[in-house]
C-alpha cells in the first residue's frame, strides 16, 4: 500500500470474507488494499484507528423520496442526504415521485439533477417513472442513466403519477425488457383495495383492514405472471404481506427474474403497538402484525427477501393528522434505519454481516453499483460507516436531520451509534458535525 494516502484501522472490519482485524488502504477515493491489522503505515499516509468500533461499507438505500423540486418543504436533497450520512448511508437512489415534476421524461430528470447538484452530502442516483402515457420516454430515460423505472399498480396518492392497469403494465414491461431495464413496483391490487372496508378515523385496526394482505398478494401474483411472460426483470417494493412469500419463493425457483425488498418499519414495528391516531406509523402497504413480522425475518434469512431499504417518505407535520384515511402515508427513516434494523437483528440472532448484506451489498447489486459500492475490498469506492454496535441511544426527534422531524421511532432505545461516515475516503460527518456537500450524482453504468 505504498501509494496509500489514508489507512483506516479497526479490530472489526466487515469484508466479503467475514469480519476481522484489518487495515484498509485508500488512495484517490478508492480502496487499494485490505491488509492485516498491524501492517506498516506508509510514510505520508494518515492513520485513522477506530479501535473496536466496526468499520463497515457505507449503506446503499435504493428507496428514498427526496421530493425535490416541488415539495422540498417535505424534505429536499440537503436535508435528506444529511440525514442519510448521519445514519451511515453513503448512496441513495431517489424515487421519481413526489417531486414536481416527477422523473418521467429526460427533461424532468435533468431538472432534478440541476436541483440536486451542490446539495448532496452523499452520492445520489435516480429512478425513472413508468406511467400509462410515457412508454415512449422509457428508453430515453434509460439511456440518460436512470437505474430503472417505478410503477404503481394502485393509486399512488399524487395525481401527477397515475398507476398502471394490467394492460399498461404489459406495455411498459415489454418496452423495458426490450432494452434490459428494471421495473420496480408498488404492488397492491386496486380492486382488492376498493373492496376492503374503508372506515376512516383514528383507529389503526380500521386502517389495517383497509389495506388487506390479499391486495399485495394478488398484485404480486399478477406481476410474477407478467414478468415471466416477457422475461422481464422486476423488483417488488416494500413487501409487507408475508402471505406473498410462497409465491415469490416459487417464482424464484422457476427462474422468474424477481427480487424483493422490505423496510425497517415492517421488521421493527408491529400493528399491535401502533396507538390510535398515531399516523406517524402510517404507510402503504401497512405495518402488520407481529406474526407477519416473524415470517418476514425468516424470509430475509432464507433469501426469499433480498434486501432492506427505508422507503423514506416524509411530509410536513400538518399532513400527519389523526385520521388514518386522510393522513399522508409515509415513514421517515433515513437516519435511523441502520440502528433500527440492527437492534432487531441482534435480538433475532443475526450479525452485522447480515445487515451489511441486506442494506449495502445487495442494494448496490440491485442497481448495478456492485463493482463500486457495497463492500470493503480493493477497487471499490472508499465509502464507510464507523459503528459502535453495542452502544445505545434514545431517539429524540429534535436530533434528527430530516426537514420534518416526525418519526415513528420517537422515544425508542436503539443499538448502534454511527461515529462517522466516509465518502470516497473523506469523512463527511462525525459526532454530528458535517462537511460541505461532497456527493456526486450517479448514473447507471451501461
Amino acid at each position: 500500500m505504498s501509494d496509500a494516502e489514508l489507512v483506516l484501522r479497526s479490530t472489526r472490519v466487515i469484508t466479503p470474507e467475514g469480519t476481522r482485524p484489518a487495515a484498509v488502504a485508500v488512495a484517490g477515493g478508492t480502496i487499494t488494499a485490505v491488509l492485516p491489522y498491524d501492517a506498516d503505515v506508509p510514510s505520508g499516509a494518515r492513520l485513522e484507528d477506530f479501535g473496536d468500533d466496526v468499520l463497515l461499507p457505507g449503506l446503499v438505500d435504493t428507496h428514498v423520496h427526496v421530493n425535490d423540486p416541488g415539495r422540498a418543504h417535505w424534505e429536499g436533497f440537503w436535508t435528506a442526504t444529511r440525514a442519510a450520512a448521519a445514519g451511515g448511508i453513503t448512496t441513495l437512489v431517489d424515487m421519481p415521485l413526489n417531486s414536481l415534476p416527477p422523473t418521467t421524461t429526460v427533461d424532468h430528470l435533468r431538472t432534478k439533477q440541476r436541483v440536486a447538484a451542490g446539495k448532496a452530502h452523499i452520492d445520489v442516483g435516480f429512478w425513472g417513472g413508468a406511467l400509462p402515457d410515457n412508454v415512449k420516454d422509457l428508453r430515453p430515460l434509460h439511456d440518460a442513466g436512470v437505474f430503472g423505472f417505478k410503477a404503481f399498480l394502485s393509486p399512488s396518492g399524487v395525481d401527477e403519477f397515475p398507476h398502471l392497469d394490467q394492460g399498461e403494465l404489459a406495455r411498459s414491461l415489454a418496452e423495458i425488457a426490450g432494452f434490459g431495464g428494471l421495473l420496480i413496483v408498488h404492488a397492491e391490487d386496486p380492486h382488492h383495495l376498493d373492496a376492503a372496508p374503508q372506515q376512516g378515523g383514528p383507529k389503526y385496526a380500521d386502517f389495517l383492514a383497509s389495506r388487506p394482505r390479499d391486495a399485495e398478494d394478488t398484485a404480486i401474483a399478477a406481476l410474477i405472471a407478467q414478468a415471466g411472460r416477457f422475461g422481464a426483470r422486476v423488483h417488488v417494493l416494500h413487501l409487507s404481506s408475508s402471505d406473498a412469500l410462497p409465491l415469490i419463493a416459487a417464482a424464484k425457483r422457476d427462474g422468474v427474474r424477481i427480487t424483493v425488498e422490505t423496510c425497517p418499519h415492517y421488521l421493527t414495528l408491529t400493528a399491535e403497538e401502533v396507538p390510535d391516531g398515531a399516523s406517524e406509523y402510517k404507510c402503504c402497504p401497512p405495518i402488520r402484525e407481529s406474526a407477519n413480522q416473524d415470517l418476514l425475518w425468516q424470509a430475509l434469512a432464507d433469501g426469499t427477501i433480498d434486501c432492506v431499504v427505508t422507503d423514506h417518505s416524509p411530509s410536513t407535520a400538518d399532513l400527519k393528522t389523526d385520521d388514518f384515511a386522510t393522513a399522508w402515508g409515509g415513514i421517515s427513516g433515513l437516519q435511523l434505519s441502520l440502528a433500527a434494523v440492527w437492534t432487531e437483528a441482534r435480538e433475532r440472532g443475526h450479525g452485522l454481516e447480515d445487515v451489511v448484506r441486506w442494506m449495502s451489498t445487495r442494494t448496490a447489486d440491485l442497481v448495478g453499483l456492485g463493482s463500486r459500492k457495497g463492500a470493503i475490498e480493493p477497487g471499490r469506492d472508499a465509502d464507510f460507516a464507523v459503528l459502535a454496535p453495542d452502544e445505545t441511544f434514545t431517539v429524540d426527534p429534535a436530533a434528527l436531520q430530516h426537514r420534518n422531524r416526525v418519526t415513528a421511532y420517537a422515544g425508542k432505545t436503539l443499538y448502534g451509534v454511527v461515529r462517522s461516515t466516509w465518502l470516497r475516503g473523506e469523512r463527511i460527518v462525525a459526532d454530528g458535525e458535517f462537511t460541505e456537500p461532497k456527493g456526486r450524482l450517479l448514473t447507471r453504468t451501461p
